[in-house]
């Protein structure tokens, strides 16, 4: 889908996720924000809900997702006071991409994490990944790609390499702000 056929600004949608063999994972109630030369950004005010098989939460403070033509990875950032001080949340992924109007993506386990305390930034999740290409049966090629995509991006992200960096983040939580000043949640 070229960005000429994404939604207007401001339209709700949901971000779907799935596991490997095609099992339902996260959904997430977002707004389109727009795009710029890194991707497509969506949104999720402070209040919106997110929830997968046997889990859901509400967001604890607004977060951007940048979707890129690179289809390993999605990219949150956090603004505000984060109660778990999470600013950046990178899935790694497989087959990340705009299906119809809304986004879809494959959750391959990994995470690259930066907190604003004393965890720093890491790889998160390695034992999930470690089972899960056993049970999944995950290709050895991508099993390689992932891990090293895993590895490319912490680096980027301790090097503050936009979009790693606060300023970037920054421009679309104030698009979100004023496309959604007093949005409902999709459930509410």
């Amino acid at each position: 889908m070229t960005t000429a056929q994404r939604p207007e600004p401001g339209t709700r949608l949901i971000f779907r996720w799935r596991k490997w063999d095609g099992s339902p994972h996260w959904e997430h109630d977002c707004v389109y924000l727009g795009s710029d030369e890194l991707g497509d950004w969506v949104g999720q005010p402070t209040g919106w809900h997110s929830h997968r098989p046997g889990k859901q939460f509400t967001t604890e403070s607004p977060n951007v997702t940048l979707i890129t033509p690179d289809p390993t990875w999605a990219g949150t950032f956090y603004g505000g006071m984060h109660p778990r001080h999470v600013r950046i949340y990178i899935d790694i992924a497989w087959d990340v991409q705009w299906t119809g109007a809304e986004p879809t993506a494959i959750d391959m386990d990994l995470d690259v994490v930066r907190c604003d305390d004393q965890r720093g930034i890491w790889i998160d999740d390695e034992d999930e990944w470690d089972e899960h290409r056993v049970l999944y049966d995950y290709p050895a090629d991508v099993q390689a790609t992932l891990a090293a995509k895993a590895i490319e991006l912490k680096a980027q992200v301790t090097a503050e390499t936009p979009p790693f960096d606060d300023a970037t983040a920054q421009r679309w939580l104030d698009r979100l702000a004023a496309l959604t000043p007093d949005a409902p949640r999709l459930d509410g």
